[in-house]
């Protein structure tokens, strides 16, 4: 999953703007048809691919039915590449541009003679610093301090913990660990008793996992920024105590803590149907003429656990209990992405794997 750079700069001030909103956002049948392009630069992980599965599925269904032509262009993960992608759909003329994006800053004049055309412009996931472009992103200040909670108050506030460093040299590995450590401070009866690289893979996840278990008789609690699922593994392998655990939404990670007796865990949520929230939001716009308050609007998807604990710090933050054939599908490919469907349309599990 790539994840974005970018802190929270502020939230939308009109409801109506967010397609979670839900009242008020209806659209008449009668209303017109928006040529809508999207530009995606990467395309190789399962996120991206069911990110673009769910943008297809939602604007055959109500209240998109109807309302947009949607043209997606994936390019490789380049700059200049995207940038060419890019010119080309502004002699186009669509009524507004999607983007997931190559780079925060280097897409920025391409995206100015957008605007300057009259194009609408939202930038999703990976987003961008152009003034004139919305950005539309998850917040991950908000998801590691509520994750990193839920963990230390499923502890009693006590106990010896590990934290994944991601990946190196990722500014949003920085972001998580930095985040998850802000809290647990916090807490001065918890110590952090080692760290590891889980690198967003479920191999270097147990392993590491797996190191520090051998090196320390007492672990209570394991915050990851990948999966959970091979810190889950790792524990049962070694015959150690199943403790709470920080995962991320996957579908294989959303089973195995469904499933699993006496799992207890919490699963970030970035939600690949961002694409979906973000011609919504487009459509919202050009039928309104009202625009977002703020130029950055974060997005926050629903957390999946076993114990759906409100947070202190973020009291409207989205919990979801977890729950086999709801947000954990047995008989779809491990690396779905969890939960798959906004509130305002429904978004299957087939659909969104491409098993339909």
């Amino acid at each position: 999953m790539l994840l974005p750079i970018f802190r929270k700069q502020g939230a939308l001030a009109l409801a109506l703007m967010l397609g979670v909103a839900g009242a008020g956002s209806a659209i008449a049948a009668d209303e017109p048809t928006y040529e809508i392009f999207l530009s995606n630069n990467f395309v190789g992980n399962d996120w991206r691919q069911q990110m673009l599965r769910s943008a297809e599925a939602v604007i055959d269904k109500p209240p998109l039915a109807g309302r947009v032509n949607l043209r997606i262009e994936n390019v490789e993960n380049a700059v200049q590449t995207q940038i060419t992608s890019l010119n080309n759909m502004i002699r186009a003329r669509p009524d507004a541009i999607l983007i997931d994006s190559a780079s925060a800053e280097g897409l920025n004049p391409t995206i100015r003679k957008a605007c300057a055309a009259g194009i609408l412009v939202i930038s999703f996931d990976q987003v961008v610093t152009e003034d004139c472009a919305y950005a539309l992103a998850s917040d991950w200040d908000v998801i590691a301090e509520v994750t990193a909670e839920w963990l230390a108050e499923q502890i009693g506030g006590e106990g010896k913990v590990i934290v994944d460093r991601g990946l190196a040299g990722a500014p949003i590995s920085a972001q998580l660990q930095g985040g998850f450590e802000s809290v647990l401070e916090g807490y001065p009866g918890i110590e952090i008793v080692g760290y590891f690289n889980g690198d967003y893979a479920l191999g270097p996840e147990q392993a590491g996992v797996a190191a520090l278990l051998a090196a320390n008789p007492q672990i209570d609690g394991i915050l990851t920024q990948g999966y959970g699922a091979g810190a889950l593994q790792a524990l049962q392998n070694a015959g150690r105590p199943l403790v709470p655990i920080v995962g991320g939404s996957y579908n294989t990670s959303a089973l195995a803590c469904a499933t699993t007796e006496g799992a207890n865990c919490i699963l970030m949520s970035n939600p690949a149907y961002l694409s979906a929230e973000a011609i919504k939001l487009a459509v919202e716009i050009l039928d309104t003429g009202v625009r977002p308050e703020e130029r950055v609007i974060t997005f926050k998807g629903p957390m999946l656990t076993n114990n759906p604990v409100p947070s202190k710090l973020h009291p409207d933050q989205p919990m979801e209990k977890l729950e086999v054939g709801v947000n954990a599908f047995p008989d779809q490919p491990p690396g779905l992405g969890m939960p798959i469907s906004p509130e305002w349309v429904e978004i299957t599990a087939e659909e969104a794997a491409g098993t339909n």
